[in-house]
């Protein structure tokens, strides 16, 4: 994916240095100017509360396998060792095949696993690529949280324990077996629990959370806060990020105008669900400053806020609870958290000139395709020129000729073995740089993936962090890079 750089405009805040470095920039898709935007909303989890994902994988792998156990699976599950270095965010679950997938924005799959196999490019052939895939089917469930990784990590290591111990796998069953334990985990505290218990342990506090909050409030916008969590963790969590974080807040609800908690989302996008305020347990379409509610819906919402559409930017890292749906149901503008791109950005820097190398590889594959094709093509002509001749000058210098662009083609063809060759122990020492089994999240081979199109497509702005938009002015214009289609670039035709 095209790095996003922000508009090259001197309105940072005073003292800062503009444009901030890459791990502290906001990425811009479609332009925005923040002095348009009248109210900014944010997600929980995983958006103002950064939690550690190994820490969090480990906890939601020990609460979904012990929970197998007693639905009756070997208790060799428990003393497993799983590994949480395995998935990524972005990957396609077949339940039929039992395969853990990664498409192109094309829906070519690019890379597959079965367990911790990997699958042959006849096999990915036979499997996906005679016949148009249709991930929105039941057949295909998207990895596309944080939160599913740890199902994933489970999934592989549990077909790859059981097909090695020889025992039948209903595959479609076992995934269905570990997304609902993985719920349950969820609702029933195991995991929730836990991080109340040791907050400092799973949860990265920023200390300028409070900072850009009241940033964006001093500049005349509206805040709220939308979370799936319930209430009471709502409370506890967000208490322990902004409590005592700035002194003219002596507590978290005052950086918020209204706040929203187990909204069901991606529901309160698309249905009429009440406000229900939690401390009166009373159902209600007008929110109050200061109270907090469950349930509700983008429609109230927008009522009481006073504003509606583009004037709202609302930040959350689901792409499609949060971001997608937010961008089909309403004109909200969105912004995406990816807690991904610190490291997507380390490997661009570290391998900055392996990534030139790459590129001009191409250009050289290029150009000696064309030449090949073109020696070929006066081959054929000269073959066509010398049926019939059986003597004589003219089929003297034809039969030159003939050898001329038969050795051509020899060095042609070798030389393009070689590039392909350096080009591919380039791409796999890249690939794995960004990750041991799947490489780039936003990049499938020379494409981007169907994650980094989905970001593309969706998320106006995207970044590694929310506090990342406090190193930008509250007026600033984010301003997207030119798009050109390949008819504009200058490249020769084909390329």
């Amino acid at each position: 994916m095209q790095e996003r750089l922000p508009a090259p405009e001197c309105d940072s805040p005073a003292g800062s240095v503009f444009p901030p470095p890459a791990g502290r920039r906001v990425y811009c898709n479609r332009n925005l100017r923040l002095d348009l935007v009248k109210a900014v909303g944010f997600d929980m989890d995983y958006t103002l509360a950064i939690y550690r994902q190994a820490e969090m994988d480990r906890l939601s792998i020990e609460a979904t396998v012990s929970k197998l156990v007693k639905r009756g699976y070997s208790e060799e599950l428990v003393s497993m060792k799983y590994r949480t270095d395995f998935p990524i965010r972005g990957l396609l679950i077949d339940r039929k095949l039992g395969n853990v997938l990664k498409m192109d924005s094309h829906r070519y799959v690019k890379t597959a696993f079965h367990g911790f196999r990997k699958l042959t490019r006849e096999e990915r052939r036979r499997a996906y690529h005679t016949r148009r895939l249709r991930p929105g089917t039941e057949r295909y469930h998207w990895v596309d949280t944080l939160y599913g990784l740890s199902e994933v990590a489970v999934y592989a290591a549990v077909v790859e324990h059981l097909e090695t111990s020889g025992g039948a796998l209903d595959y479609g069953q076992l995934f269905s077996d570990i997304r609902e334990c993985a719920d349950l985990s969820h609702q029933d505290g195991s995991i929730l629990d836990a991080v109340l218990d040791d907050l400092p342990r799973y949860v990265d506090r920023d200390p300028s959370l409070g900072v850009l909050l009241h940033k964006l409030r001093s500049a005349g916008k509206r805040l709220f806060l939308v979370t799936n969590s319930g209430p009471d963790y709502t409370e506890a969590m967000m208490s322990y990020l902004l409590d005592q974080a700035l002194d003219e807040y002596p507590s978290w609800k005052n950086y918020f105008d209204y706040i929203c908690s187990a909204s069901r989302k991606p529901s309160f996008f698309t249905e009429k669900a009440p406000f229900v305020d939690v401390e009166a347990q009373e159902e209600t379409r007008t929110l109050q400053r200061g109270r907090v509610y469950t349930g509700g819906n983008i429609a109230d919402l927008e009522r009481t806020l006073g504003f509606a559409g583009d004037e709202v930017l609302y930040v959350g890292d689901h792409i499609y609870g949060d971001v997608l749906r937010a961008k089909k149901e309403s004109t909200w503008r969105t912004a995406m958290i990816i807690q991904e791109m610190d490291d997507e950005l380390r490997v661009l820097r570290e391998h900055a000139l392996n990534f030139e190398r790459a590129a001009s590889l191409e250009q050289m594959r290029g150009a000696v395709q064309d030449e090949l094709r073109e020696h070929q093509a006066r081959l054929k002509s000269v073959e066509r020129k010398l049926h019939g001749h059986e003597s004589g000058p003219e089929k003297a210098t034809l039969d030159a000729q003939r050898v001329r662009h038969r050795r051509s083609i020899d060095r042609l063809r070798a030389q393009l073995k070689d590039l392909d060759a350096e080009h591919s122990a380039l791409q796999d020492t890249l690939d794995e740089a960004f990750h041991p089994f799947w490489g780039s999240v936003f990049k499938a081979g020379s494409e981007v993936s169907s994650f980094g199109h989905q970001v593309e497509q969706y998320a106006g702005l995207y970044t590694s962090r929310a506090t990342n938009l406090a190193q930008y002015s509250p007026m600033h214009y984010f301003q997207s890079p030119m798009h050109r289609m390949p008819h504009e670039s200058g490249s020769s035709p084909g390329t």
